[in-house]
């Protein structure tokens, strides 16, 4: 629980950009791709979002990072939201449903967890058990119903890994102060998400309609701009257990929405690997605040 503070709302309103307006992205890329090619989507999404950050930052008298900062701000924005975001747009694109996706996604702690062993950062039993509960509900989720025998499953575990490795490398390099690495992350992503799109032969076929226009301008701000800097804001000003409990609210949120407003179903076994899979990101992210290590005892000589 959050102590009370002059931050309290500030702490609440970021708690609920990650919770509600991330999770509700997965439901709003699916009307998105409706009308629009899913790269070119993603593509103008974050050139959108990180030119009108980037504006804002620049006229606030922010200064230009230098070219290492930068260098690898871009490389983490190819990471998470190119290969991570881009995926999961293209995933939905071809009618993987939004509440599925985003149990895909729910698995980012899970790899995170394992790159960070690679990097020398020390872990618990019970984040290894959650690792192996989470292993359980991949399985679960990619042996029938809507990825049964489907590549997309696969597609947008690459994405997961992907945004997993660039969240932990870019925890332990140079990046950009504050809000500016966020802009060149999207702004690079942008980039490279409409030259994929290019590249592909990706075309409008009829002007997107104004639910797709919507769609579009729902993700860049408040799905880019609002819930990317949210985090950050919640990374500074509280526990890590804290700042990434969205990765098991997300796909509940994301769920509930699919179901209620898009007319999607989830199988039993899905529904079970959907349980499996929010268990493990919990053991994961809350286990050594559940399960605390026990104190040393001191021997008296």
């Amino acid at each position: 629980m959050l102590r009370r503070s002059p931050t309290l709302l500030p702490l609440l309103i970021a708690l609920f950009a990650l919770y509600f307006i991330w999770g509700s992205t997965y439901f709003v890329i699916r009307i998105g791709v409706q009308s629009w090619p899913p790269m070119m989507m993603a593509g103008l999404r974050f050139l959108l979002a990180g030119g009108v950050l980037s504006l804002y930052l620049l006229l606030r008298g922010e200064k230009l990072p230098s070219w290492r900062a930068a260098g690898n701000a871009a490389l983490v924005g190819i990471m998470l939201l190119a290969i991570g975001n881009g995926t999961v747009t293209v995933a939905e694109h071809q009618n993987v449903p939004s509440g599925i996706a985003a149990v895909m996604v729910a698995t980012v702690p899970l790899f995170a967890l394992c790159f960070s062993r690679l990097f020398g950062i020390q872990t618990r039993w019970i984040e290894w058990l959650g690792i192996a509960v989470g292993l359980v509900g991949i399985i679960l989720l990619n042996s029938g119903g809507h990825l049964g025998s489907s590549p997309w499953g696969a597609i947008i575990m690459l994405g997961s890994v992907s945004w997993a490795f660039g969240s932990v490398w870019g925890s332990r390099i140079t990046l950009p102060q504050g809000m500016m690495a966020g802009a060149i992350e999207m702004l690079t992503a942008g980039v490279v998400l409409l030259i994929a799109s290019q590249l592909y032969g990706e075309k409008l076929s009829a002007p997107p309609s104004l639910q797709g226009m919507l769609a579009l301008g729902y993700l860049s701000l408040f799905g880019s701009v609002i819930a990317i800097n949210a985090y950050m804001f919640l990374i500074r000003n509280v526990t890590p257990a804290v700042a990434t409990s969205y990765a098991y609210v997300n796909p509940v949120v994301a769920v509930l929405l699919g179901i209620g407003f898009g007319g999607e179903s989830l199988s039993s076994r899905e529904w079970l690997a959907l349980a499996t899979i929010v268990l493990a990101v919990i053991l994961v992210t809350l286990g050594k605040y559940l399960f605390p290590a026990a104190p040393k005892v001191r021997r008296c000589e």
